[in-house]
């Protein structure tokens, strides 16, 4: 099992940390460096309406330079239990809320460069009581399809995030018989 020899902070930031470490392989004594990206988890939510409607969100992600279609998600703060941030997340970015969330996967993101563990529940008789409560960054609309038609989406390529298709597949067993 590989040690941790010493780790440095190369980027500190408002989302994410960029920390580099060297560890050393017992066995061999050899040396080696890793970067990871710290990022905070995160909670993933797949809405579903009393009449079966998925409430989904589209923004836009800087990163990749276009609108995504994706599920409402959000980060955990620190000391807040993910079924909370879920229930939170779900009603700032749609105005839903459901008193019924059922925990569907806990998750790396990217295990290869990340810690980040996810949480993707399912919110079912999900209820739009207000409008949406965003923060100052976010730019986010919603809408509604059928779970059929949100399975479709993936397969047409137009939802390519993997926290929504994981989410998505996760639930298939729990939608089956609504």
């Amino acid at each position: 099992m590989p040690k941790i020899i010493s780790e440095e902070t190369k980027y500190e930031g408002p989302r994410f940390n960029v920390v580099q470490r060297i560890y050393e392989d017992e066995e061999t004594q050899k040396q080696y460096i890793r970067d990871s990206v710290e990022l905070l988890p995160a909670a993933m939510i797949l809405p579903i309406t009393d009449n079966n409607e998925v409430v989904f969100i589209k923004q836009f992600r800087e990163v990749l330079g276009k609108e995504t279609l994706e599920l409402p998600a959000g980060i955990i703060e620190k000391g807040e239990e993910p079924i909370v941030a879920a229930k939170r997340e779900l009603e700032e970015e749609t105005g839903y809320v459901s008193n019924n969330l059922i925990e569907l996967a806990t998750f790396y993101q990217d295990e290869g460069c990340s810690r980040a563990l996810n949480t993707s529940f399912l919110a079912l008789d999900a209820e739009k009581i207000k409008e949406q409560k965003l923060d100052e960054s976010e730019f986010v609309r919603y809408f509604e399809c059928t779970f059929d038609e949100a399975l479709e989406l993936v397969n047409l390529g137009y939802i390519k995030g993997v926290n929504s298709i994981l989410t998505l597949e996760k639930a298939k067993t729990y939608m089956k018989g609504r």
